[in-house]
C-alpha cells in the first residue's frame, strides 16, 4: 500500500509538471508602438527585445528656425521576473540633433541615456479584461547632447486598460516625473496623461489612436503639450511584431511631427 501511494504521488507530480510545461505562454504584448505603455508583463523567464529602427521628428521654432532629431537603434529589453512583474533596460545607440537657423545648420551626433524600469502588474498580467499596473522608471545620464538629457530623471506611471468588446479596448496612463531641466542640470515636476483606443483589426493586425496631455513645469517657463498619435502593429507569428506610427503636435509647444518604425521579438 505504501508503495502504491508513493507511485500515485509521483504520477500526480509528474502530471502536474507536464501540465505546467505545456501551458501556453501569454499572447505577446510588446511596449511598442504608441505613446503610452501597456499594463501587461512578460511571463516569468521570458524576454522581449524591442528595437526602434528609426525615429525622426521635426519641430519648427520662430521664423525660419527648425530642429530635427533622428534616433537609430533605440533598444529596450524586458525580462519577466515573476508572473506579474518585469524589469526593463533601454539605450539609444545613435542620435542626431540638428538646428537650422538664419546662419545655417549645425548638428551633433551621440548615444543616448540608459533607461531602467520595474513594472508590477496588479490585475490581469496578460493585459486582458480590466488590467492595472504600476511602473517605476528612471534614466542615467550616459548620453551626450544629441540624444541625452544631461542629468538623471525618475518617474511613476500607472497604466490602466479595459476591454470594451472582442476587438476594442480603452487605455489611460497617468504619470508624474522628476524631469531634467531644459538647461540639462537639475529637475522639475512634469505630469501627463495618455488616453488611447485600440482596435484589433484581425488576429495579426492592431491599430491605436492616442491623445497625450502633458504639463511641464520647467524653471525656464511652464508649458502644456498636446499630442495625437496613430500607430499600428503587425504580428505575423506569436513571437514577432513589426510596427510603425506617427505623432502630431496639436499646439505650438509640442513637436510638430514624429515618424517611427520598429520591430519586437520574444525569446
Amino acid at each position: 500500500m505504501v508503495r502504491l501511494a508513493i507511485i500515485a504521488s509521483l504520477s500526480m507530480a509528474l502530471a502536474a509538471a507536464g501540465s505546467a510545461l505545456s501551458a501556453a505562454p501569454r499572447d505577446y504584448c510588446p511596449d511598442r508602438p504608441g505613446i503610452g505603455n501597456p499594463t501587461c508583463t512578460m511571463d516569468a523567464g521570458a524576454t522581449s527585445v524591442e528595437v526602434g529602427l528609426a525615429d525622426w521628428s521635426r519641430d519648427s521654432m520662430s521664423g525660419s528656425e527648425r530642429t530635427t532629431e533622428l534616433l537609430l537603434g533605440d533598444l529596450l529589453v524586458r525580462r519577466g521576473i515573476a508572473g506579474h512583474a518585469e524589469v526593463q533596460i533601454g539605450w539609444t545607440s545613435f542620435g542626431r540633433h540638428a538646428e537650422r537657423g538664419p546662419l545655417g545648420t549645425t548638428s551633433q551626433n551621440g548615444v543616448g541615456d540608459v533607461f531602467l524600469a520595474l513594472r508590477r502588474n496588479l490585475k490581469s498580467p496578460d493585459g486582458s479584461g480590466t488590467s492595472l499596473a504600476v511602473m517605476i522608471k528612471g534614466t542615467l545620464p550616459t548620453g551626450g547632447f544629441a540624444a541625452g538629457s544631461g542629468d538623471w530623471s525618475a518617474g511613476l506611471e500607472v497604466p490602466l486598460s479595459f476591454e470594451l468588446n472582442d476587438h476594442l479596448s480603452f487605455a489611460l496612463m497617468p504619470s508624474v516625473e522628476a524631469a531634467v531641466d531644459e538647461d540639462r542640470s537639475g529637475r522639475h515636476l512634469a505630469y501627463a496623461n495618455v488616453v488611447g483606443l485600440t482596435d484589433k483589426l484581425s488576429d495579426q493586425l492592431g491599430a491605436t489612436i492616442e491623445y497625450q496631455l502633458e504639463r511641464d513645469r520647467d524653471p525656464s517657463g511652464h508649458q502644456m503639450f498636446h499630442v495625437a498619435g496613430l500607430s499600428m502593429g503587425l504580428q505575423p507569428n506569436d513571437d514577432l511584431q513589426f510596427d510603425f506610427g506617427v505623432n502630431a503636435g496639436l499646439n505650438h509647444a509640442a513637436t510638430d511631427v514624429e515618424l517611427y518604425a520598429g520591430i519586437s521579438r520574444r525569446f
